[in-house]
């Protein structure tokens, strides 16, 4: 009885979530590109962790079943409207350099003696930071050209290498934030913010994942962390969930 609860619970906040995004889209196109950029305050309810939690899970699943996070978060920007354009732009961050440690180049297949490239970039789409991004990759395996965009370039490392063709194999898929408390089915208390709005922390999800080439030869190491402005959507105006 409580698991169907649950699910019912579950159910009828997908469902008033397609409502809203009705209504995200109507707005977002009436005013423009200044509203659809800007993160709207979300009100701290059960109702809004239950949303909050569905899109958290939506994101995670479509990222696992897609080959390129870059793509997935270019989809994620147009479908949820963040930006005008839902183009997906990478930022370099300099003076950073972790090299491989033994297990990352088992897990690339190299030598002690091979070259494995770092690369730390942050995903944006307009002006929405949506993750930043952790990248081990073997210069050797790819082409000239994508190893000069990499070194030069602000390409998110995925449409670089999009013409290999590559698959991507998760190793790991953690979610940074929990909007309700374990048990909460069943009754556990949940806390909520004194401010009467939704606060989540910077990072709210993280995957760590193997890119190979279509015959299975590793390329590439990444690990993304996914910021909270991937929620940085509007509540609609006249909403019961929005904030007074």
């Amino acid at each position: 009885m409580r698991a169907l609860r649950s699910a019912l619970w579950l159910r009828s906040a997908l469902w008033l979530r397609s409502a809203l995004w009705m209504g995200v889209a109507a707005v977002a196109s009436a005013a423009g590109p200044e509203v659809t950029q800007a993160a709207a305050a979300w009100p701290d309810s059960f109702l809004s962790r239950v949303e909050a939690l569905a899109l958290l899970q939506t994101l995670n699943a479509e990222l696992l079943s897609h080959d390129s996070a870059t793509m997935t978060l270019e989809h994620w920007c147009g479908e949820h409207h963040l930006a005008a354009s839902a183009s997906v732009t990478a930022q370099r961050i300099g003076g950073v350099d972790r090299q491989a440690d033994d297990e990352q180049r088992k897990l690339l297949q190299v030598s002690s003696n091979e070259t494995v490239r770092f690369r730390r970039v942050r995903l944006f789409c307009g002006g929405v930071e949506l993750s930043e991004a952790d990248n081990w990759y073997v210069p050797s395996r790819l082409t000239n050209e994508m190893n000069a965009q990499l070194d030069s370039g602000e390409v998110p490392f995925g449409k670089v290498i999009r013409s290999l063709h590559f698959r991507r194999h998760t190793i790991s898929a953690t979610l940074l934030w929990q909007p309700l408390p374990p048990g909460w089915e069943n009754g556990a208390p949940i806390t909520f913010s004194g401010s009467g709005l939704l606060q989540a922390p910077a990072a709210v999800l993280e995957h760590r994942a193997l890119l190979c080439l279509p015959d299975g030869t590793p390329i590439s190491e990444v690990v993304e962390t996914y910021s909270n402005q991937v929620l940085a959507f509007p509540v609609p105006p006249g909403s019961s969930n929005s904030v007074k």
